[in-house]
């Protein structure tokens, strides 16, 4: 069963990470498309959110790694 919490903390974190950076980017082409004049705006302010959406997930990573320490 703990193998299993694991596993699962690990493709929801992974699944949820690339959904959110999907949309994110979807958003920023759509923007930069509208206003090519805040394409460097639009970058810096999407490179950050992936940077922190990034850090949600390694920090699940992490729990996840703690979890089968535990367990072995």
């Amino acid at each position: 069963m703990g193998y299993l919490s694991v596993a699962l903390a690990v493709a929801l974190a992974a699944f949820g990470s690339a959904y959110g950076q999907g949309i994110a980017a979807r958003a920023a082409m759509e923007g930069t498309a509208r206003q090519p004049e805040a394409a460097g705006d639009i970058r810096t302010t999407l490179i950050l959110a992936l940077a922190f959406i990034e850090a949600l997930t390694l920090f699940s990573f992490v729990i996840a790694i703690l979890l089968w320490t535990k367990i072995v």
